[in-house]
């Protein structure tokens, strides 16, 4: 078990505006961990905003992070919170809005490409590498003929938002699961149908 910090980064856009889209949802997954361990965002100079804290007793330091710059310029802050913690990419955990995946769904990925998702994108291209883990929380389809950037940029629906905390639970419990047993112990709980 590799002992060294995680980072452990939900995407999304910064400012009021933008918390409640779908866009978003990684952000405030990383809002339910932090209350989990009653710990709070400061600004960091990597523009993003860190909290520091470890998610079990005994396990390692996490950083959790969201980074101050929209959804496509992500990988700047997220290479520079790499390089000021010194923390390798393998221990690097993204989470994410998943379009190709049903809402409410989580599931755990490692590497691979970005499917899209300028986020990732722009994080693989600053990194230098696309070998971190990623959580990827399912949105699901826009309806209709509706625009995927006018979907992802909206609000969850009311219907949608009725299980959205149970979603958002789950997300952080996988990120737990990360980092105390792995990835692919987390996949082989997380990534079975039915949940």
């Amino acid at each position: 078990m590799n002992n060294s910090a995680y980072l452990v980064v939900g995407l999304g856009n910064p400012g009021p505006d933008y918390s409640a889209n779908r866009h978003n949802v990684g952000q405030m997954v990383l809002s339910v961990l932090a209350d989990r361990i009653s710990v709070s965002f400061k600004s960091h100079k990597s523009n993003a905003a860190v909290a520091e804290a470890r998610l079990f007793a005994g396990g390692p330091k996490v950083i959790l992070a969201k980074p101050g710059s929209y959804m496509n310029t992500s990988g700047g802050p997220v290479s520079s919170l790499m390089k000021f913690y010194d923390i390798p990419v393998e221990n690097v955990i993204v989470i994410h809005d998943e379009l190709d995946i049903d809402a409410e769904t989580v599931r755990i990925k490692q590497g691979g490409g970005h499917g899209g998702h300028n986020g990732l994108r722009d994080i693989i291209a600053a990194s230098g590498s696309n070998d971190f883990a990623r959580i990827r929380v399912g949105i699901g389809r826009p309806p209709g003929r509706m625009d995927t950037a006018d979907f992802v940029l909206k609000d969850f629906s009311s219907a949608e938002r009725k299980n959205l905390p149970v979603t958002l639970e789950i997300a952080a419990d996988a990120v737990e699961a990360i980092v105390r047993n792995g990835v692919q112990a987390a996949q082989n709980v997380f990534n079975t149908a039915g949940n």
